[in-house]
């Protein structure tokens, strides 16, 4: 069967991305593999697809480089600072190294080719590298990254919250964070995130050249010395709204929700008010110089990105896109690391279309999106929604996610919002770098399979992205560690019967066998705050799994009954039908403590 199965699937030279090819599964259906080509990882062209660009990093050279072999020479007397001058010297940074220890499936050498040629970025500015900051990069070579936004409002948060809800991204996932504070003390607040985090930082600057001020008063000067003042800070990249046009303003009229982005509505009006050209697009070769100083990277923003289905992929948003091509083009020129920020909310089926045209006009520099959210109508859900389109969006090319939470269009989001929105994203990340074929990226998934094959209950939690709240789902229902949970109860349970059946490999892995069933350990504080949240059980329950007493599961020697080692199946199933209904109601005269 194996053998018709490969003469039959569609497979496209994709690595297997379990490292010892484990299970039955044929790999992935992606391309092959082409780290140093424009198609590092990359999904199967739809027909119609654009094709990449033939032209990277290499083709813009700045003025009076020269290439010399694989890389190139600068004129006499120049000093690198950015990972880009260093990678087209053809040298190999700390901070390259880094990422390949992080990137297990690419050398030091192919990190620095891929920054050489414009495909990959390592955002480190040279002063946030003097705090806590761990290297990474953004590129479709690596592994697929996400964002966290936070920041103080006008109406909520403060340095302290902040400070604490960058540590929580950072727990959940984040690779990198940015500070979209609007409100309080901006300056201390990005201050402190910057010395306080492990992961790159990202401002979106113009809202701080703002404070106290009309955007109508905004002028070359307050631009530049904001900018210069954020990065002796240490911000790792800017989000510079560069590519919004006049010209495109008319595009506008017709839209259901017109601009969105902050950034690109504030500059849409300064326009309107100045009757000029963009300013931010005036002095674009300005801004790359003072970023160079200190090697912040560029996030070439999206300010016309759809803020609804109805309004995607029109002329306004790729019009923008064009022009962001074209200052990707000017941003290398001048040695500056550039990725490129998308949409937004757009159907499903545009996604891949949105991401093949970027690699194109931007020449396959980093794609990073937000979402894209691919229905409107679910507002508290919006996490759900977007990382729906996200996971399309890394598969098709997307180098980093940004997150969205629950609270998206509501309103500031708090410290369990990022933590929803972290893993929604991390679970959109992962599963765009397995279907990509990243070689390793699916070892743990097939870990955690032989742990839930074999019952073997803590090795499952230990593996699981979120061991707290995966234990504390499980004790909800059946606090012991037996051969069923309470979905199937002993006798429908499928993996057990499997697992009972000599033919079968099926819950036999080697080092995945488990002991004879025990009472489970208590909740630990954070679990025991997951089951609160829930509001299924009541707190004299919540207590009883706390403090774990043996009456509640009648072990003996911590050993429980229920399991079919120590009771007959009937009596299993009547143990287990009875701590399932004592779950489900707590006002029972019969429950346990």
């Amino acid at each position: 069967m194996k053998s018709v199965m490969s003469q039959t699937l569609p497979l496209r030279g994709a690595v297997n991305p379990s490292s010892s090819e484990q299970g039955t599964n044929p790999g992935s259906f992606a391309r092959a593999p082409d780290i140093g080509g424009a198609r590092s990882f990359s999904s199967p062209d739809t027909p119609g697809m654009p094709a990449p660009s033939e032209k990277t990093a290499w083709d813009f050279l700045p003025e009076g480089w020269v290439r010399d072999g694989e890389f190139a020479k600068a004129p006499e007397g120049f000093e690198p600072v950015t990972q880009l001058e260093f990678a087209r010297l053809g040298l190999v940074t700390p901070e390259m190294e880094k990422v390949a220890q992080r990137e297990p499936h690419l050398t030091a050498p192919q990190v620095r080719d891929e920054v050489a040629s414009g495909r990959m970025i390592i955002p480190a500015n040279i002063v946030h590298k003097k705090y806590k900051l761990e290297p990474m990069c953004i590129g479709r070579a690596g592994k697929t990254k996400v964002n966290a936004n936070m920041g103080a409002s006008p109406v909520s948060s403060g340095t302290d919250e902040e400070i604490e809800k960058l540590q929580w991204a950072e727990r959940w996932g984040a690779d990198t964070v940015m500070d979209l504070s609007t409100g309080g003390d901006l300056d201390a607040t990005r201050q402190a995130i910057l010395r306080n985090s492990t992961v790159p930082i990202g401002t979106v600057p113009i809202y701080s050249m703002i404070i106290g001020k009309k955007i109508e008063d905004l002028d070359a000067d307050i631009v530049k010395e904001t900018l210069l003042h954020q990065a002796k800070q240490g911000v790792d990249y800017f989000t510079i709204h560069a590519g919004v046009m006049r010209r495109h303003l008319p595009l506008i009229k017709e839209r259901l929700i017109g601009i969105v982005s902050r950034g690109g509505s504030l500059l849409g009006k300064w326009m309107l008010h100045h009757q000029q050209e963009n300013l931010m697009y005036q002095i674009f070769d300005e801004i790359c110089d003072i970023m160079r100083q200190y090697d912040v990277s560029f996030s070439l923003g999206d300010g016309l990105r759809p803020g609804g289905l109805a309004d995607a992929s029109d002329a306004a948003q790729l019009g923008e896109l064009a022009v962001l091509g074209e200052l990707t083009e000017r941003a290398w020129r001048r040695g500056c690391q550039v990725m490129v920020e998308g949409p937004g909310h757009m159907p499903f089926d545009q996604i891949e279309y949105n991401m093949k045209l970027q690699r194109t006009l931007c020449h396959g520099a980093p794609f990073y999106v937000l979402g894209p959210l691919v229905t409107d109508i679910f507002p508290g859900y919006d996490h759900i929604t977007s990382c729906v389109g996200a996971t399309a969006a890394g598969f098709h090319g997307a180098s980093m996610l940004c997150y969205v939470t629950p609270k998206e269009h509501l309103g500031l989001p708090k410290k369990d919002d990022v933590k929803q929105g972290c893993i929604a994203y991390k679970i959109s990340a992962h599963a765009a770098d397995v279907a990509l074929g990243i070689p390793g990226t699916r070892d743990r998934d097939d870990e955690l399979t032989k742990a839930r094959a074999a019952l073997n209950w803590e090795k499952h939690f230990e593996l699981s992205f979120d061991p707290d709240t995966a234990r504390a789902y499980h004790d909800e229902d059946l606090d012991v560690d037996t051969d069923f949970c309470a979905m199937c109860g002993h006798d429908w349970c499928s993996v057990r019967i499997s697992k009972e059946i000599n033919e079968f490999n099926s819950g036999k892995a080697a080092g995945f066998e488990r002991e004879k069933v025990a009472k489970s350990a208590a909740l630990t504080e954070e679990q025991r705050e997951i089951l609160e949240k829930r509001g299924v059980l009541s707190p004299e329950e919540i207590h009883r799994l706390a403090s774990k007493t043996k009456k509640g599961v009648g072990a003996q020697d911590q050993q429980a009954a229920c399991h079919s080692d120590y009771a007959t199946p009937e009596t299993a199933k009547r143990l287990q039908e009875q701590l399932v209904q004592l779950r489900v109601n707590p006002d029972s005269s019969t429950a346990a403590e």
